[in-house]
């Protein structure tokens, strides 16, 4: 099977194309080691950072931006944005304060102060 992906680490963007048979997987168009590496991950065992927002429920109208704290297998994001959707948190809020402890390997935590 080959795929072809665009490489997302730095700005360059290489074009890579990404052959896949058996356990063996080769990567084409990288201009450096970086891009390989991503072109293996991507194929084999794609992870994404999960960005959102959660409801502060003793503020009007107000959100606290949040993130998975470290990336998350891609096939779970529609489970760790269930759980963010269900969540409300009462200020203060800091940079960095856990919203959801344990889910799916990660934590989600909170990028922005709310007083």
């Amino acid at each position: 099977m080959t795929k072809n992906l665009t490489c997302i680490i730095c700005p360059r963007g290489c074009a890579l194309t990404v052959d896949i048979n058996d356990n063996n997987v080769t990567v084409n168009g990288n201009a450096c080691p970086k891009g390989e590496r991503y072109g293996i991950d991507e194929c084999t065992n794609p992870i994404r950072t999960v960005t959102s927002t959660v409801r502060v429920a003793n503020r009007t109208d107000t959100m606290v931006s949040v993130k998975t704290e470290t990336p998350i297998p891609k096939d779970e994001i529609f489970t760790v944005m269930e759980a963010i959707r269900k969540t409300t948190v009462n200020a203060p809020i800091s940079i960095g304060d856990v919203i959801i402890d344990d889910i799916c390997t990660s934590r989600i935590i909170a990028t922005k102060n709310v007083n």
